[in-house]
């Protein structure tokens, strides 16, 4: 029989293991050579072409530059009035000037015109111990780099050097924060995968090798990353995001086959011909399963939004690279160590569930002795719907929190206080309200308005924008120098994460400035920072819905594909959907309603960052088949062999159980480790992920997919035939190349 093309890969890495090692780590130093040259940065920048909050961005970019752009906050404090440090201020605001991309900058002491009438026009405090310099940049602060800041830093020295406090706020502050170093996240993670292994397989060079490939796939997948941040714009947290995913799927990926690996070397199949049937066999599985996840991860472009589809390119990257990982670097790892993979051992070796191939006892009894788990699957054949029903009810208790769920942007208020933000944001809320932190900008377009109405629009403008539910200010609007468009600045009450803020926003978008307006020629825009967020929420929350819809679907497809089953289809879609909402539910009761969240770093109760829920869709989605197609795979190859529906469900459970419980235990670890991260969008990411994959591996593969499948029973192999005819016939489970390798060894034997 001819050999496949993935046999014949494993089988030649496993032959030329030193070259296959050797080219990975000489590509893993120069990509990361490239990484260090010419790599690039990543940033918060997002834009939003058709909202109403970019269009009044660019009215006031056309129409008065010095008030437009992107602005953001040097917040100054001192024991003593402001204006006892007037030289300094006055310093650090013309140097602010001279800088590259600052379009305007507003000193927030008094200023003496030319006849002597002083006035105030910047951000002082009443007590004059707290005050903000106002700085337009023409593009976000946060994609201009390191040494932008350090031009800004020197620009604020002299009022440092004076015992002034500065502090950085808005996006300028987020530019400024520490990158992130989840070095400890990671070490967690691997040394409790290091622990799960062990335990698990007993096996200690087993359990190095998929520690070994995630790390390697991961270093060069993220020097990928870097090198395409170089051409792209991604989001900060895209590296992070990066890792989580690769060292995941990574870890899981190699497990997957070094577990085959071990089982046909047991088996006494020769060890280059063990790495090549693992390569067809559990390969085709991973291959699956990887492209699965990167399809899920793909469909975030439907949201119509490139600041969430990167955030799925930046996942998918590390993805491919852990995929490339299992098929060509685990192979070889496993042919240079050939048959030592179990030398050193803590306990008897164990591969795959079930009796332990070449068992003297077994071998003596001619009877299969079955394990816990087998005894189990058949415990849930007695009482399929007590088991479904004890699932769901779980399932359903965890996702009892996900109906009160409150997206939004997580303002500066929740982060550390190590950070500079957070401190600005402080001290704002303490000179000038919480409200200040999210000014709203207002923009009346008046151009196409003649100019006997404009005062006219003027007024209504005003009374409309008088006793506005939840603004603590508005200020008088004010036409610009072209006479052109009408600006002001309205403050709500709240903080900008607060649901009060985004009743403002709306109530002056929807209806205090179209009324104003009304029966004229004039247009209206709320912008600014916080409206932009408010405006990517809402577009957030209207295309959640059909994200899920098309990654529900395109994964049903792959399902169906592979095997062929209308219903197995429709079961692994549907389950899929009770861990993500169970998942969600987890997430809104600790961060938003505050059960935890205390303990995990957060200063005190946020609402869920509003592009976290569609990721975690997306990864959580790819990432469950990986153990729905690992245990449908097995079960399906006992099916086809024996066409009984209740012992292939038994034999699939028996065979994947112990893999599938150490896989989950590794892989929640190291999404739960990130819960360390100062980021509360890594944190929410990390803690979501984790619960996921947790429920995923007990509640629905221990409890729902074996009900299921037994209540289904043969039906749910079946298909229409005008179906199962245009259907490709993927052999998964590289059944002929096992049952030679197999029978060739028992041959020999």
């Amino acid at each position: 029989m001819r050999k496949g093309i993935l046999q014949r890969l494993g089988e030649w890495c496993a032959r030329h293991a030193i070259i296959v090692i050797v080219v990975w780590l000489a590509g893993l130093g120069v990509l990361h050579g490239l990484q260090n040259s010419f790599g690039g940065t990543y940033s918060d920048d997002f834009s939003l072409p058709d909202s109403q909050s970019q269009k009044g961005a660019d009215v006031l970019q056309a129409n008065a530059p010095s008030i437009g752009g992107t602005s953001a906050q040097v917040v100054l404090h001192d024991a003593k009035p402001l204006t006892d440090f007037t030289t300094q201020v006055n310093q650090a605001v013309a140097s602010l000037q001279k800088l590259d991309h600052v379009l305007s900058v507003q000193n927030p002491l008094p200023q003496t015109n030319s006849s002597g009438t002083t006035t105030q026009t910047g951000a002082l405090s009443k007590d004059g111990t707290i005050g903000y310099i106002t700085v337009r940049f023409d593009q976000n602060p946060s994609a201009l780099g390191t040494d932008y800041l350090n031009g800004v830093d020197a620009a604020v020295a002299p009022l440092r050097s004076a015992g002034v406090q500065v502090e950085y706020g808005g996006p300028l502050g987020e530019a400024a924060r520490p990158h992130a170093k989840d070095l400890t996240s990671e070490a967690i993670g691997f040394a409790v995968a290091i622990v799960v292994l062990v335990v698990g397989f007993g096996s200690l060079i087993a359990a190095g090798l998929p520690l070994v490939t995630a790390l390697i796939s991961v270093i060069v997948g993220l020097s990928c990353l870097s090198l395409l941040a170089a051409a792209i714009d991604f989001a900060s947290v895209s590296p992070t995001l990066a890792t989580m995913i690769g060292l995941g799927v990574g870890i899981d990926y190699a497990l997957f086959l070094i577990t085959r690996y071990r089982q046909l070397i047991m088996d006494r199949v020769e060890p280059h011909i063990a790495a090549g049937v693992a390569v067809t066999t559990s390969g085709r599985a991973v291959l699956v399963s990887g492209c699965t996840v990167i399809v899920a991860l793909a469909g975030l472009y439907v949201s119509g939004l490139s600041f969430i589809g990167r955030l799925g390119i930046a996942a998918a990257v590390t993805v491919v690279t852990a995929v490339a990982g299992a098929l060509t670097l685990v192979p070889a790892l496993a042919g240079l160590i050939g048959r030592r993979i179990d030398r050193f051992c803590l306990k008897t070796p164990v591969a795959e569930g079930g009796p332990v191939a070449g068992d003297d006892a077994v071998e003596k009894s001619g009877e299969p002795q079955h394990g816990f788990w087998h005894r189990y699957a058949k415990r849930v054949e007695h009482r399929p719907w007590w088991f479904l029903a004890a699932g769901v009810l779980v399932l359903g208790i965890l996702a009892i929190p996900l109906f009160s769920m409150r997206l939004d942007h997580i303002d500066d208020g929740a982060d550390p206080t190590s950070f500079t933000d957070r401190r600005a944001f402080d001290l704002i809320s303490q000179g000038f309200g919480p409200g200040a932190n999210g000014p709203l900008t207002l923009v009346v377009d008046q151009t196409n308005v003649p100019s006997s109405q404009r005062s006219t629009l003027a007024s209504n403008l005003q009374k409309s924008l008088t006793g506005v539910p939840n603004a603590a200010s508005i200020s008088p609007l004010q036409a610009t120098s072209n006479g052109n468009v009408l600006t002001g600045t309205a403050i709500s009450t709240q903080r900008p994460q607060a649901a009060d803020t985004t009743h403002l926003f709306n109530h002056l978008k929807d209806v205090s400035l179209p009324q104003g307006a009304k029966g004229t020629a004039a247009t209206t825009y709320v912008t600014g920072v916080t409206a932009a967020q408010q405006d990517f929420t809402e577009i957030i929350s209207a295309r959640l819905a059909l994200i899920i819809v098309v990654v529900v679907c395109l994964a049903f497809l792959i399902i169906l594909a592979v095997f062929r089953g209308l219903l197995v289809a429709l079961k692994a879609a549907v389950l899929n959907l009770f861990s993500i909402g169970a998942s969600y539910g987890v997430v809104v009761a600790v961060f938003q309603w505050g059960w935890g969240g205390t303990a995990l770093g957060v200063a005190g109760k946020v609402p869920i960052e509003s592009y976290v829920p569609m990721m975690m869709f997306a990864i959580i989605f790819g990432l469950s088949m990986d153990y729905e197609i690992f245990l449908l795979s097995r079960v399906h190859e006992a099916w086809i062999r024996s066409q009984r529906a209740e012992d292939s469900v038994a034999y699939g459970l028996e065979i994947t159980a112990r893999v599938i419980t150490c896989a989950a235990l590794i892989m929640f670890s190291v999404f739960a480790a990130f819960i360390l991260s100062d980021n509360i969008v890594v944190k929410m990411l990390g803690l979501g992920l984790a619960v996921s994959v947790l429920v995923d591996a007990t509640v629905v593969r221990l409890l729902l997919v074996p009900a299921v499948m037994t209540l289904l029973g043969r039906h749910a192999w079946w298909a229409p035939r005008w179906l199962d005819r245009i259907l490709p016939h993927l052999d998964t489970e590289g059944e002929a190349a096992l049952h030679q390798a197999t029978s060739g060894s028992a041959a020999k034997g």
